[in-house]
């Protein structure tokens, strides 16, 4: 699943091409994905028909299309979801599921082999009516996540670190790959209670956080299987991932093997002899 660094790259690559653009004709081929109104193709083609994107941000794991009459196109890429910007002689591929005609003779098409992408369309001043996005915790790349707050938000709780940083609630846009290699980073066991940590484990979990999403953006993002940015170029950050995925491998910091256990329902790397329990 594209995380907060491929959200962002692929929100990077569309968004200089997409600024002052006219959507002059869509296609719905899997009216499902449609959550906001459900199902309704036609509600959409009324409101989006003959718009200019305005603005395009990025919410933890959604990104946000502004149009100028006032609503705004919210897209979550779920498992497989892709997002191109494409001449419009080009093939359409199989499982192209969503088609904005463009009045530069170029596409803006929506790909999911799995078809669990997420799409709504709400009035500006109505974004809460996504239950998912109105929920999310802090951008933990903000400058209002700031280590005080990590450490205010911790007491106490007893979810696991894992656990913790799935949680879209507490931090926005952290998925599997970017937190076993923040935990990674930090020295802190998967399994341990962040309200146990001390205030050491506090800092260097805060300062991984914000280094490797750092460096997920830098890199373009993580492509495993699916995912590519919105010109169809795949990321890099996979040739730095240290534990994620590599269940038998040796620990580049200590030589030890490292370890797969399940946490959260999710497959979890990391090394024994760094993340001590």
């Amino acid at each position: 699943m594209p995380e907060l660094p491929e959200v962002e790259t692929v929100l990077r690559s569309l968004k200089p091409k997409l600024l002052g653009k006219k959507i002059v004709e869509i296609t719905v081929n899997l009216p499902k994905l449609i959550k906001i109104p459900p199902g309704d193709e036609t509600t959409l083609r009324k409101n989006i028909t003959g718009s200019k994107f305005v603005d395009v941000k990025r919410r933890g794991k959604y990104l946000l299309f502004y149009l100028d009459n006032g609503w705004v196109l919210v897209i979550h890429l779920r498992m497989t979801g892709r997002l191109l910007y494409l001449k419009n002689n080009q093939p359409v591929e199989k499982h192209t599921h969503l088609i904005f005609d463009l009045n530069d003779e170029y596409q803006l098409r929506f790909h999911d082999v799995r078809q669990f992408g997420l799409i709504y369309l709400v009035p500006q001043d109505s974004l809460d009516l996504i239950s998912g996005l109105k929920n999310l915790g802090p951008e933990p790349l903000s400058s209002d996540f700031t280590l005080d707050y990590l450490q205010e938000i911790l007491k106490g709780k007893r979810k696991k670190a894992k656990t913790f940083l799935l949680d879209q609630q507490e931090i926005a846009g952290i998925g599997n790959i970017y937190a076993d290699e923040i935990l990674f980073r930090a020295g802190i066991h998967p399994e341990k209670p962040v309200g146990e940590l001390s205030t050491g484990e506090i800092e260097a979990f805060w300062q991984a956080i914000k280094e490797k999403l750092s460096q997920g953006i830098k890199y373009r993002g993580t492509s495993i299987k699916d995912y590519v940015d919105g010109d169809g170029r795949s990321g890099s950050f996979q040739e730095h991932l240290k534990v994620y995925g590599k269940a038998g491998e040796y620990c580049p910091n200590c030589g030890c093997a490292i370890e797969k256990i399940i946490v959260a329902g999710r497959s979890t790397c990391f090394c024994p002899h760094c993340q001590r329990k």
